[in-house]
């Protein structure tokens, strides 16, 4: 996989998960992909294509970004979260703060961003 292509899937990834959210939370999310392409050792494209990793993978018909410009700033997150220390603290698992999935409790709370709590 290409440097390119990395950017490009960690971008969507951003973009369908938390762009509506402010940029810390997207940072954040952005983050958490990282996190698990390293501690998978797997490219950025297989961490978030693995089966029922990231919620629009498996809900969407089409991959292609519907508002170029909430697009445009998921990409500007991406580039602040390759530029910025990891404050997620090692955070690998996210979900909306209105849910509490069955894995969390296997997982140490790390903090809120945006809507999304965050755990490693």
């Amino acid at each position: 996989m290409t440097l390119l292509e990395g950017l490009l899937w960690l971008t969507l990834n951003v973009y369908h998960e938390a762009r509506s959210e402010p940029q810390i939370g997207q940072v954040a999310v952005a983050h958490v992909t990282l996190n698990r392409a390293v501690e998978k050792q797997l490219p950025v494209k297989e961490v978030i294509t693995q089966p029922y990793q990231f919620s629009w993978t498996f809900q969407k018909d089409s991959y292609l970004p519907e508002d170029p410009d909430a697009f445009i700033k998921c990409m500007h997150s991406v580039y602040v979260a390759l530029q910025t220390p990891d404050f997620t603290e090692g955070a690998t698992h996210y979900h909306l703060d209105s849910i509490t999935p069955n894995w969390a409790s296997g997982y140490t709370y790390v903090a809120q961003y945006g809507s999304h709590k965050f755990y490693r």
